[in-house]
């Protein structure tokens, strides 16, 4: 997600925000997802010019900022 700190308090391409792995998936009830913005975080590009990271769609921006999660 690219929300309104992208390139100010958080990474330019944005954040990341479900990751399975890391057990960010809340669940919900079929037809729904729960999620906890407070779960924003880097993507690994952020930190090693090494890896390629996608930037996040035009349908996962929002200008409004997202004072969630991990930031700069």
């Amino acid at each position: 997600v690219r929300d309104g700190t992208a390139g100010q308090t958080s990474y330019g391409g944005g954040r990341y925000l479900l990751d399975t792995a890391k057990g960010a998936d809340l669940g919900g009830g079929p037809g729904t997802l729960v999620i906890d913005l407070n779960f924003l975080y880097h993507p690994s590009c952020r930190y090693n010019p090494a890896w390629r990271c996608p930037l996040a769609p035009p349908g996962n921006t929002v200008r409004a900022p997202i004072r969630a999660g991990e930031r700069l």
